[in-house]
């Protein structure tokens, strides 16, 4: 046999994968000018065909996309039945009602502990009848250390509630609700928030006519600073109307934010402290008691919610406590990264050491990945979903999550045989997922679309890559 045939012999299985390949060219025109696009479609199963391919080596933002790469390191590393774990401990010990020694409240980092679930807490101490604690009320942190926030977090954004801090600290989602009344044109609205949440929230925003031609108007928009101890203070215009306009902001200090919670809620169980409440970011040996403890739903419901409401509090709680369980160290952004490229590669075979990960929901614009090295991880959950059950955890289209009211995609032939993780940021339209065909069998891509602006302003600012989704998309359905 000549060398020449070996080697045709050889491509033979790609050349005729890609002679049959859906072309992309054409339906790139319907998206706007400079979009820049990455696609691959493959069929699943050990020897994939490629059904579609464009550009998918090239490194892109993937959004919320990152998730997926999220939740098969946390199934890998921690496993199904992983659960966040919050205790009340002491270094004393009981007697006359009066704990001698120190409160120690061990926080996990769990993205759904609730004000409920620390009012139950002390409750439990009221049982076990402690009144008095000689010492002081210490808050452990010790799970993460460094910064709550991933480097390259949109400054402007991090008072948004999806930018909430995944700290240790984390109550009530760590957001908290707000309110903002207008008044008459020109006088000042009234900001309001409920006596029960410890921010300070002052306001000085003016009140404009709704379709102002006045350009001082025009440009001046309704904003919000803070300053320390969860001081947020408003400024700006709002729009003339008759309605309480709802706001929602991030808890900028978490620690500060959950002490005063707590030491309300000592307060309502009549539970006295001699000493002050305290954080303490170190790790110790010291044998302590265990006093209270509550613990968070298993790790498969928990990236259910993730998946499907693409939740970055919760995406980001795990991928830093992937960091701390992985290496046994205090977790941090850059251990988390370091600790999902090492259980992919060595639990999973998929080496992702030249991408950028540098949180787990997406929100850096950091991060950097291509539509093959996400492939390679759909691929493998496919292969391995009897055991992972991450696909049944994605967006259904049409019918949950981010994809229920995908325009492109929430109607027939879509509906309910799509199942993807969609990811967005600003010039970002992403999808990572499945198409499932009538034999059950399963068809997996992944779009990342950057640079996108819409051209077109008479329509939607997504209608060019909603017609883009729904036309292509159609080859692979059955």
């Amino acid at each position: 046999m000549t060398k020449f045939r070996i080697i045709i012999l050889t491509l033979l299985p790609f050349i005729s994968g890609l002679l049959y390949a859906q072309p992309v060219e054409p339906y790139i025109s319907s998206l706007p000018k400079g979009s820049d696009l990455s696609i691959l479609v493959q069929s699943v199963g050990r020897n994939p065909k490629t059904l579609a391919k464009y550009k998918s080596n090239q490194f892109k933002q993937p959004a919320s996309t990152q998730k997926v790469i999220t939740a098969l390191a946390a199934q890998l590393e921690l496993g199904n039945d992983f659960r966040f774990i919050t205790r009340i401990q002491t270094n004393g010990s009981i007697s006359n009602k009066q704990l001698n020694g120190d409160l120690i409240i061990q926080l996990s980092g769990d993205p759904t502990f609730t004000r409920d679930r620390l009012k139950s807490m002390i409750a439990t101490l009221s049982q076990k009848g402690i009144e008095k604690i000689s010492g002081n009320v210490i808050l452990d942190t010790s799970i993460f250390t460094s910064h709550d926030k991933a480097s390259g977090w949109s400054w402007n954004n991090l008072t948004a509630c999806y930018s909430a801090p995944p700290s240790a600290a984390i109550i009530d989602n760590n957001c908290f609700n707000a309110t903002i009344i207008p008044g008459k044109v020109g006088s000042k609205a009234s900001v309001t928030v409920s006596s029960n949440t410890p921010i300070i929230l002052t306001g000085d925003v003016r009140t404009i006519a709704a379709n102002s031609k006045d350009l001082n108007d025009k440009y001046c928009e309704l904003d919000v600073n803070y300053s320390d101890k969860n001081h947020y203070h408003l400024s700006g215009c709002i729009a003339v109307s008759s309605d309480k306009i709802p706001l929602k902001f991030a808890v900028i200090d978490s620690v500060e934010y959950f002490s005063k919670i707590l030491k309300n809620e000592l307060k309502q169980k009549k539970i006295m402290y001699t000493g002050t409440i305290i954080e303490r970011n170190q790790r110790t040996n010291a044998q302590l008691s265990l006093l209270a403890s509550s613990q968070s739903a298993q790790l498969s419901e928990l990236l259910t919610v993730m998946l499907k409401k693409s939740n970055n509090l919760y995406a980001d709680a795990i991928f830093r406590t992937l960091g701390a369980h992985y290496y046994n160290v205090q977790g941090t952004w850059r251990n988390g990264g370091d600790a999902v490229k090492q259980i992919l590669r060595k639990k999973a075979g998929i080496y992702l050491e030249n991408l950028v990960i540098a949180d787990g929901s997406g929100l850096s614009r950091l991060n950097l990945v291509s539509a093959d090295k996400l492939m390679e991880i759909l691929q493998y959950i496919a292969a391995n979903n009897t055991k992972l059950r991450i696909i049944e955890m994605l967006p259904i289209a049409g019918v949950d999550g981010t994809l229920q009211n995908r325009k492109s995609l929430n109607q027939a032939p879509f509906k309910e045989t799509i199942r993807a993780k969609t990811g967005y940021i600003q010039g970002c339209y992403n999808l990572a997922g499945f198409i499932q065909k009538s034999e059950g069998e399963y068809v997996a891509f992944v779009q990342l679309l950057s640079g996108y602006q819409a051209d077109n302003k008479g329509e939607p600012k997504n209608s060019a890559v909603m017609r883009f989704e729904s036309e292509f998309y159609k080859n692979f359905i059955n």
